[in-house]
């Protein structure tokens, strides 16, 4: 076991809209995490934490600091709602684990929260010594979640063909199936991405084809099957 006083800092970002939960959360973890040898590298001691209130705040944290290890995601905020800032994180940081921080934790969001590449799930009703056993197991690559929760197949067909069409998605088509959730045109998706029409029509073909629909309101009438409010309005994506 090597000595955590060697450790280099673990780095973690709290993303939740309530500075209450976030500073529980700082003060449970400041303390230090388990020491433990992953390959090559080291995790343990030292604790650096960054918080965000919103996606957008993340978004900042994720640019500016590189060195970033996990980043515990709560699933309803400003600026993300559901499931779409799970899957923007991991189309545009797949490199760095996502811890799931959420009080919506029946078994259907976590094994969906899990299947759209999340590295964990912990109940906002679960205690600091769980809290920081699940961080200490995702940092060493495995995947965490309750004891509880059965990781069996999505049952439902449909939906284990819809979980996989979301994971196909880049993280422009994600953004643009957000927007086509919340009722915005493609004239007024293309201003809040900054990009000519012809270019959010491509994207919305894509993102039909790749979730096997028809039309834009087939898409959102599929997602709300998901639950955990799916690709619910986040305006700032």
């Amino acid at each position: 076991m090597p000595d955590s006083g060697n450790l280099p800092a673990t780095t973690l970002v709290i993303v939740d809209d309530h500075p209450l939960f976030r500073g529980a959360m700082r003060q449970a973890l400041s303390g230090g995490l388990d020491v433990y040898l992953e390959g090559e590298e080291a995790y343990g001691g030292e604790v650096q934490i960054c918080e965000a209130g919103d996606f957008v705040g993340l978004q900042k944290i994720l640019k500016t600091n590189p060195d970033v290890d996990l980043v515990l995601l709560d699933l309803a905020m400003p600026g993300v709602s559901g499931f779409s800032g799970l899957l923007v994180l991991r189309a545009e940081h797949a490199g760095v684990p996502v811890v799931i921080v959420s009080a919506s934790d029946d078994p259907a969001t976590v094994r969906r929260a899990l299947d759209l590449g999340a590295s964990g799930f912990v109940p906002k009703s679960a205690g600091i010594d769980t809290i920081r056993e699940a961080i200490s197991n995702v940092l060493q690559g495995n995947v965490w979640k309750p004891d509880d929760i059965d990781l069996a197949a999505e049952p439902d067909a449909e939906i284990a063909d819809l979980l996989a069409g979301l994971a196909r998605l880049t993280p422009q088509q994600t953004r643009v199936l957000s927007m086509i959730s919340q009722g915005l045109l493609n004239k007024q998706i293309a201003y809040e991405l900054s990009v000519s029409e012809a270019t959010v029509k491509a994207h919305v073909s894509a993102v039909l084809q790749k979730l096997e629909v028809d039309s834009r309101t087939q898409a959102v009438i599929r997602l709300a099957k998901l639950g955990a409010d799916a690709l619910a309005p986040a305006n700032t994506l």
